[in-house]
């Protein structure tokens, strides 16, 4: 496994199943985009975790990286008796002060979005943190999903540049 993060093949595949159990009831369903919110808000705030190095956001989401790879390997290993497959991980870029202040806030959001949520949106918005957790640390997906770190940058030195506006 890799050392970083602990990310693994049958972890990858754990998220991957979880990401279809929450985007097929969608698709089969009407196809709603309201219906992805929960999913989604849990997905963006999982995703941003993961370029959170050096705090809580980022601790935790290296340990569902982990966890969800070591339990995944565990159930391989023991149905197919193969070892773990480890992958390399990456980070999708870095964060300014000024966009930390924007994934807190994010933070901030979805957790009061959790707390106002019934049940099955309440495992939605777990589901996309998981999934989110562990997909962005994969260096294809956190290439593709560089655009993430650097908006939360942008926004919040434009929240940064209206709080300075006239300053002496």
């Amino acid at each position: 496994m890799n050392a970083a993060t602990g990310l693994s093949l049958a972890g990858v595949a754990a998220a991957l199943a979880i990401l279809w159990a929450n985007l097929r009831p969608w698709w089969k369903g009407g196809r709603d985009p309201k219906a992805l919110l929960p999913y989604g808000s849990g997905w963006l705030l999982g995703s941003l975790a993961t370029v959170c190095a050096g705090g809580a956001l980022g601790w935790g989401a290296a340990g569902i990286a982990g966890l969800l790879s070591k339990g995944g390997d565990t159930a391989v290993g023991s149905l197919v008796g193969t070892g773990a497959a480890a992958l390399a991980s990456r980070r999708m870029g870095a964060l300014s002060p000024e966009g930390g202040i924007v994934v807190a806030l994010v933070f901030f959001i979805v957790a009061l979005v959790f707390k106002v949520s019934d049940k099955k949106d309440k495992r939605r918005i777990a589901g996309g943190i998981v999934t989110g957790a562990v997909l962005g640390f994969m260096p294809g997906v956190a290439s593709q999903l560089g655009f993430l770190p650097d908006t939360a940058n942008l926004v919040g030195a434009w929240g940064a540049s209206l709080g300075n506006k006239d300053a002496a």
